[in-house]
């Protein structure tokens, strides 16, 4: 079976050199293939991309090597790569008078959350960089690999949780199922030391490989399941991809976890605690099971009921059983095989499903904090709509705000001072022509991008709170305004207040 390249630092030195001076980079392709071409690459379509990398430049034999896959020749290769080197560490294998890739170097632009952009390149398998493993053929061997093995490159799970982790300079981070390496490669940017795992020990390879290239040097790898190989140790910050497809087989490590239903997915977060510093996130997406004559929310939140974690679960998407089995049905290629293959696997998920009474898979997010909070804040909640990212930040001003909502009771909410969040803005709905509207809609324009109706006190309260007043002082003021009792305006005002400060259309101030 297929390896990986060599991890020899000088080598890798002089290739990252190679690249750069190529401008082989997010920036340098865009501006080679242009955004149609760029984005037609991201649907896995390479024709446009392939008809613009005809010159014979370096960074067009890149691009053809690299992200196209194409064969390329030996004089073109030396005239942008230490060719000889690549070809003795396995980067690259001869084909008669031509040179080909044997692994994906994918350009990644790992800028996200306000810090600082990088040169960086993802490593993994060939074909295995967008849109899953599903391109790279059928069968259970790949390039000389095996599919169980494979290892994928960037794709959109991955970039999803990198944009919705909680950036901020901490000593440890941990990668559980680290792939190819991607969370890692962003965590090493804003953590002293990362320690990267996986079950599959050829995706801890390319892991290093991944950070190697890209010039890091403070992450540490380990081989096993879930927290196996870190013992008791605890880490300011956990971020996993792990492979969480509800299947009724363990066929491809990369995806599916091996547990019956969803216990993967469960299983990481009962024991999230046990391995979190105080204050410590862990982040995740996973998928769960919609189980008859079960109410998913509570379902969710008995993953966390105990753990002492504050939670905020998010569902994004939901799909019917059917819709699931065939979306990685055709990631593992089964659609290209014979038929009666393919309707027999496809039996097989459908019968897992009915013996677990599952009606639907609900695909989201979840993350957990080490809050230390006597009862700890756990929200599950359906939110398919856009939303801003990266989203790390306003997470964890979400978390921040559950603080203090948790520490103030309703005089606490009257006594506080808050201002109006950025880009809030109101609007107004009615008949044309009406004089009042029928109601008042606050919609906010950052983070979840929410929008809730508020009433004449409500739509007020917003206007004037700039944190010079406390609350309790805006409520008597449009109490005598509007010729209403402050004692009743005030009691109803806190839940209100709650309600505002919980989805981020106002901020307490100190």
């Amino acid at each position: 079976m297929i390896s990986s390249p060599a991890l020899d630092p000088t080598r890798l030195a002089k290739l990252r050199e190679a690249l750069l001076a190529a401008s082989y980079t997010a920036d340098g392709c865009l501006d080679l293939l242009g955004p149609t071409g760029y984005a037609a690459l991201a649907r896995s379509e390479a024709v446009p991309a392939l008809r613009v990398t005809r010159g014979g430049s370096p960074l067009e034999t890149l691009v053809r090597l690299f992200l196209l896959q194409q064969p390329v020749p030996y004089k073109a290769a030396a005239a942008a790569l230490p060719v000889e080197d690549c070809l003795a560490d396995g980067w690259l294998r001869p084909d008669g008078e031509l040179v080909r890739a044997t692994v994906d170097i994918r350009p990644y632009a790992n800028e996200v959350a306000g810090l600082p952009g990088s040169d960086a390149w993802v490593v993994s398998d060939l074909g295995c960089a967008v849109g899953g493993a599903g391109g790279i053929g059928s069968g259970e061997t790949a390039h000389g690999v095996d599919r169980k093995d494979l290892v994928l490159g960037v794709g959109g799970a991955s970039t999803t949780l990198a944009n919705i982790t909680v950036r901020r300079p901490v000593r440890s981070v941990l990668d559980l199922g680290s792939g190819s390496g991607v969370q890692a490669l962003h965590a090493a940017r804003h953590a002293q030391r990362v320690t990267a795992t996986d079950l599959n020990a050829r995706a801890l390879r390319f892991t290093e490989l991944t950070l190697a290239l890209s010039g890091f040097d403070n992450t540490e790898t380990a081989t096993g399941s879930l927290f196996e190989p870190v013992g008791e140790r605890r880490f300011d910050l956990i971020v996993s991809n792990p492979p969480f497809v509800i299947s009724p087989a363990g066929r491809f490590t990369y995806r599916d976890g091996g547990m019956a239903g969803d216990d993967l997915c469960r299983s990481l977060v009962r024991s999230a605690a046990a391995h979190l510093e105080p204050g410590g996130y862990c982040q995740l997406l996973a998928n769960w099971q919609h189980v008859r004559g079960e109410d998913w929310h509570d379902r969710l939140a008995g993953w966390v009921a105990g753990t002492g974690l504050d939670a905020w679960i998010v569902q994004r998407e939901v799909q019917d059983v059917a819709q699931y089995a065939e979306l990685w049905l055709r990631d593992g290629g089964d659609h290209r095989g014979p038929g009666g293959d393919y309707r027999a696997r496809y039996g097989e998920w459908l019968d897992a499903f009915e013996a677990g009474r599952v009606e639907g898979i609900g695909f989201g997010w979840i993350t957990l904090r080490a809050g230390g909070a006597e009862r700890p804040t756990v929200r599950v909640e359906e939110w398919p709509h856009p939303v801003e990212q990266p989203l790390g930040p306003h997470i964890e001003e979400w978390f921040d705000r559950q603080d203090f909502l948790r520490t103030h009771d309703d005089a606490g909410l009257l006594a506080a001072r808050y201002v109006l969040a950025d880009e809030v803005v109101q609007e107004q709905v009615g008949a044309p022509g009406a004089e009042d509207p029928e109601h008042v809609i606050l919609r906010h324009n950052r983070g979840m991008r929410r929008a809730t109706k508020v009433d004449t006190v409500g739509a007020g309260f917003v206007g004037v709170c700039d944190g010079t007043l406390s609350a309790g002082e805006i409520v008597d003021a449009i109490a005598q305004l509007l010729g209403e009792d402050r004692v009743v305006l005030r009691d109803r005002t806190p839940e209100s207040l709650r309600l505002l400060t919980e989805q981020g259309f106002i901020r307490p101030v100190a």
